[in-house]
């Protein structure tokens, strides 16, 4: 049957080597910022119309609180909002198509 040394067995008993340090205050990292992005749409095909996405900090990193034009919209990561936006753009023919 395998034996463990009695070296890791005073390991064990005295704790992990080294142990943590405290952390100097310049180390921490700093707090996000309560918008963490904007994204500014224009869109002149037909008429002149913009819209403003916020994405606004939660308790994850990579997701968010989207507000759209002020109103919230959903709470989810970039790719999905991307998503949206491309979803929410309706497509326009091309001038040579029109033939």
């Amino acid at each position: 049957m395998y034996r463990r040394t009695s070296k890791y067995q005073a390991q064990r008993r005295l704790g992990p080597i080294g142990g943590r340090t405290p952390r100097d205050p310049e180390d921490e990292p700093k707090p996000l910022p309560e918008l963490r992005m904007r994204i500014t749409v224009e869109r002149f095909d037909f008429h002149d119309e913009r819209h403003v996405f916020e994405l606004k900090r939660t308790r994850r990193v990579d997701v968010f609180d989207v507000l759209v034009d002020g109103q919230p919209w959903k709470r989810c990561g970039l790719s999905r909002v991307l998503e949206g936006l491309r979803k929410a753009s309706p497509r326009v023919m091309s001038p040579r198509s029109a033939i």
